[in-house]
């Protein structure tokens, strides 16, 4: 016998997902919707393990306008489950019944969870739920997801729904204009489900059910809808909005009111942290803070007992290899090529766990919303949406939470963009690398950590202005809409569920191209092309081959008179940081030397290349197709050759004669035991956003003045 299966829906920031984890515990299955990158959470009730739950993604209607409402209406119209708990927001009520009218006309058994009850009685609202439901012909039960009330009452009535399938929905009456046009509309179709559905969709004019019409039947669709839009001189899916609203507003008389109590607590809170001139400067202090912990301190402490950890097993699994008798390559494959590069990586997974952990509870607390609304203004005009900021403010840290973070923006234009664009802010990893060239090249020289992080963030403005002109990424930016969610304490289960999903996920996505990465890279350091095996003359290896073809190509940025820099860039692709390693290695071999414009080249093509294998591995996964992976890579790649190239060759022409041209040996001796807190500090973060504060400033100060400068002109 085939499990039963409920459906939630609801608003975004309704508390959907915390009802979810509530209901199925761990029992929960993370995959994607076919064909796309949006999550598909999948659960068994833990009251009764005969009944599926699927998490439908947050929409705020049926109307095809994001990608999250056609995943969710070709669902209930194709799926058809058993039943549907809509989880509505009772602290915005008429705004999350306008979903709910629009569920009922799919005719499916639904029950409405009234979620945040414990929010309205606090906020002064009073709802009588048992008028509520007689209003709209929909059980309703009264919960609290964030204190778990009422979830057994809505499993009870939900499963009840799913077996009897009973179903006593009062679906909205609109106009009698409107109402005779459904009718004839219906007469077109007489045979097709879900008719009255199906007919105002078309009344709507819904694109993807008008573009599925013959041209006969287009024609006739229009002379039933152009003397209504005549007649009442407006577009007929505005009279659908209109007349939804009017109804909701009429079928909640008495059903709802609201206590007059001065300012809520959220409207108290955000009078500081959205204020024009504070909002920056708090978000930066809450950011620095959580990543001062993440990275630094507590995040900081549990990387060096992994290493520790690491090269305890590293030495072990060698010793013990070579106690039975294991050949040298495969004591050093297992020890170097899999335990200690894979392990190289996976040491930071701690540290992107405190940094999940402290992002989920600023996402439930509703305060990343805030940060998204302020920050669209400035990047919309750089042709990003200011939900791209989240994903490159997590980016500083890791690109592949970065990559990952970039699924909340539901438009699928910025939602490629942001995820092209968000490796090109320097990560942790890219840290070791600056901090070698600015201590053994640049002599220490502060001014060159800020800049670097300066000239990332203008190069992503710029990019973004140039991507949103190629066709790839043509299309009208969807207008920015996001719920401004009350403030709520974050429920911890909840967070700590969203933290393990997270990091789990990295685990998977990282791990297994790691792994294959690592030991290929591991093959060509130390084996030559008669598959000899090269403990330490890594110079006469297939890779050190590799890197004397491919150093002609580095030519032009300034750093292709050895081949060690062009091993080094290749080594970067498993971690940047392995960078370091690799001229500390191959340096103690053969001399390798820079200058300070080929040593910034260099700096600039790390900065923007294609990153390591797992952000490329997340790129490939949100993405969703190849294409756009490969062009990624070659935009990445591009721009970064681009940038070096030009950097050497100016700066090799005006400075010819100066120290700036002069070779200076790498010290590799020195250059692993470099810190980047001794060259760059904490403040890559500080860096990081200090540069967004001062362009949102000079853009600011900008537009100010060319809006005077054209009142003055138009003056005149």
């Amino acid at each position: 016998m085939m499990n039963k299966i409920l459906a939630l829906i609801g608003n975004p920031n309704s508390g959907k997902t915390t009802v979810f984890n509530d209901l199925t515990g761990s029992s929960q299955y993370v995959g994607n919707w076919p064909g796309v990158t949006i999550e598909k959470k999948t659960g068994r009730l833990l009251q009764n393990k005969g009944v599926d739950l699927v998490d439908l993604p947050g929409i705020y209607s049926l109307s095809p306008y994001s990608l999250e409402e056609v995943i969710t209406r070709n669902y209930l119209l194709e799926e058809s489950p058993d039943a549907l708990i809509n989880v509505v927001d009772s602290t915005n009520l008429e705004r999350n019944l306008y979903l709910t009218t629009q569920v009922m006309e799919m005719g499916i058994p639904t029950v409405i969870a009234l979620n945040m009850t414990d929010l309205t009685k606090k906020y002064g609202y009073h709802i009588d739920s048992k008028k509520l439901s007689k209003a709209f012909g929909i059980p309703v039960v009264e919960t609290s997801a964030l204190k778990g009330t009422g979830l057994g009452q809505l499993v009870k009535t939900a499963v009840e729904l799913a077996s009897t399938g009973e179903n006593t929905i009062k679906p909205i009456v609109f106009r009698v204009e409107i109402e005779k046009a459904l009718k004839e509309i219906q007469n077109l179709f007489p045979k097709e489900t879900h008719q009255r559905y199906r007919s105002i969709k078309l009344f709507e004019r819904d694109e993807k059910y008008i573009e599925a019409l013959g041209q006969d039947t287009k024609e006739k669709l229009e002379e039933i809808l152009l003397p209504i839009e005549k007649q009442f001189d407006d577009s007929t899916d505005a009279l659908i909005i209109a007349d939804r609203y009017d109804e909701i507003q009429r079928r909640l008389l008495g059903v709802h009111r609201k206590e007059e109590k001065g300012q809520t607590p959220t409207e108290r809170i955000d009078a500081v942290v959205t204020n024009k001139y504070l909002a920056l400067p708090i978000f930066f202090g809450i950011m620095y803070a959580i990543y001062y912990i993440a990275m630094t301190t507590v995040g900081g402490w549990t990387v060096e007992y992994i290493e520790i950890l690491i090269s305890y097993l590293s030495g072990s699994a060698e010793l013990l290899l070579a106690n039975l008798g294991a050949s040298q390559w495969a004591q050093s494959l297992v020890g170097q090529g899999i335990i200690g590069s894979v392990g190289a990586i996976f040491a930071f997974v701690p540290q992107l766990m405190i940094l999940f952990f402290f992002l989920s509870i600023l996402e439930d607390t509703g305060y990343m919303s805030r940060i998204a609304f302020i920050m669209d203004r400035l990047f919309r005009r750089f042709g990003l949406s200011g939900k791209s900021f989240i994903p490159m403010l997590i980016g500083t840290g890791c690109s592949v939470p970065g990559i990952m973070a970039a699924r909340t923006i539901e438009n699928p234009r910025d939602r490629r963009m942001t995820i092209l664009l968000t490796p090109m802010i320097p990560c942790g990893a890219k840290l070791p690398i600056f901090a070698m060239f600015i201590a053994l090249i640049f002599g220490g020289n502060a001014w060159l950590g800020p800049m670097i992080y300066l000239l990332s963030i203008a190069t992503v403005f710029v990019s973004g202005m140039i991507l949103k002109r190629l066709r790839r990424f043509q299309g009208t930016p969807s207008p920015f809409v996001m719920e401004l969610p009350p403030y709520k304490v974050p429920g911890l289960r909840n967070v700590f569920i969203s933290m393990w999903d997270k990091a789990l996920g990295f685990v998977k996505k990282a791990g297994s191209i790691i792994f294959v990465s690592s030991i290929v890279l591991w093959a060509l350091q130390h084996f030559n092309w008669n598959l000899t095996y090269l403990p330490t003359q890594i110079d006469k290896s297939i890779l050190a081959d590799i890197g004397h073809l491919l150093r002609y190509f580095f030519i032009p940025l300034g750093f292709g008179d050895s081949w060690a820099p062009a091993v080094a860039s290749i080594s970067g692709l498993i971690a940047k940081e392995v960078v370091v390693t690799t001229f500390a290695s191959v340096g103690s071999i053969v001399p390798i030397s820079f200058s300070k414009v080929s040593a910034f080249s260099f700096i600039l093509f790390t900065m923007f290349a294609a990153p390591c294998f797992a952000a490329i591995g997340a790129m490939r996964r949100e993405f969703g197709n190849a294409s756009d992976t490969w062009f990624a890579l070659f935009f990445q790649t591009g721009l970064a050759y681009v940038s070096a190239a030009t950097f050497n060759i100016i700066g090799s022409f005006l400075l010819k004669g100066t120290s700036w041209v002069e070779p200076v040996l790498l010290d590799y001796r020195r250059a692993q035991a470099i810190s980047e807190t001794d060259i760059l500090g904490t403040a890559g973060m500080l860096y990081t956003f200090g540069g967004l504060i001062l362009f949102a400033f000079i853009l600011t100060y900008y537009s100010k003045l060319r809006t005077k400068l054209r009142s003055t002109g138009g003056d005149q």
